[in-house]
């Protein structure tokens, strides 16, 4: 992951959308899990990132470059903060 934020200055239009997606999925993967650990907020505001990122993975990857690796850097931090937390993946989503 850190690869691609330090290459996304590099990379032409459609692979810096590419990157942008995939961090939205990783992110969205960490909201699911969060909620199986009963971190209501943090699945919350992990979704909500990566809603806004993947609605304008467009409009960041043609605007500047720095802007985007602010914003996959963030992401990436809050990833690292939950596994951190919650370094064990979750097996199974089923609720009882």
């Amino acid at each position: 992951m850190e690869e691609n934020i330090n290459i996304i200055k590099n990379v032409d239009i459609t692979e810096r959308e590419e990157i942008i997606v995939d961090f939205a999925r990783l992110l969205e993967t960490a909201s699911q899990e969060a909620l199986a650990y009963g971190e209501g907020r943090f699945a919350m505001v992990s979704a909500s990132m990566a809603e806004a990122m993947r609605a304008n993975a467009d409009e960041l990857a043609r605007d500047k470059p720095e802007a985007t690796e602010r914003v996959l850097q963030q992401a990436y931090a809050m990833m690292s903060q939950f596994k951190a937390a919650y370094p064990h993946r979750v097996i199974s989503r089923s609720v009882h």
